[in-house]
This record gives structure tokens, sequence and C-alpha cells, in this order.
């Protein structure tokens, strides 16, 4: 839409400018704090939520891990148990039960 008042025309060409002046301003201003904010978490040695989901996962993939092993260990370990444990509560050829009657 075109008015025939050059005045009107200039101002709203001024305006328009202003306005995409205004935005570029906004975006800068957004980048740059979103840089000082990035500088100083990184003074802080502050950790993103990111990297921290990512840590949280493998720490409960090894506590898994050692949770297996541990079962394993003591799955291992339970033959060898059974035998002296079987040896100890045996009765002997005199017919007592070896625990000290």
């Amino acid at each position: 839409m075109h008015s025939q008042n050059p005045f009107l025309d200039e101002f709203a060409k001024f305006t328009q400018a202003a306005m995409g002046i205004a935005q570029t301003a906004g975006d800068e201003a957004k980048t740059a704090f979103r840089s000082q904010a990035d500088r100083w978490a990184a003074e802080l040695d502050l950790v993103r939520r990111d990297d921290l989901e990512v840590l949280k996962a493998q720490v409960a993939a090894l506590q898994a891990e050692v949770a297996a092993l541990k079962a394993e260990k003591a799955a291992a370990e339970a033959p060898k148990a059974a035998p002296k444990a079987a040896k100890k509560t045996a009765p002997k050829a005199d017919g007592t039960s070896g625990k000290g009657e």
C-alpha cells in the first residue's frame, strides 16, 4: 500500500529499518549473553545437563556390571564352600556327628 504523502513513506521506511536494527541488536545481545554465560560456566567448572545425563547412564551401567560380577563371583565361590561345610557336618564312621559330641 503506497500513500501519496512522501513523509509517511519515509516514516514507514524509517520504522521498518529501526525494527530490523532492533531485532538484529536483540540477536546480538542474546549471542553475547550466551557466550558470556558459557565462559562463566567454564570458569566455575560447571557441567552441562547433557554431559551429566551421559555420565549418570555410564555410572548406572558400571554399577549393574559390578553387581553382575559380584553375583558371578559368589556363584563361583559357592561350590568351593559347599564341600568344606559338608565335611564338617558329615557323621564319622563311629556314628557321631563330628561336632564334638
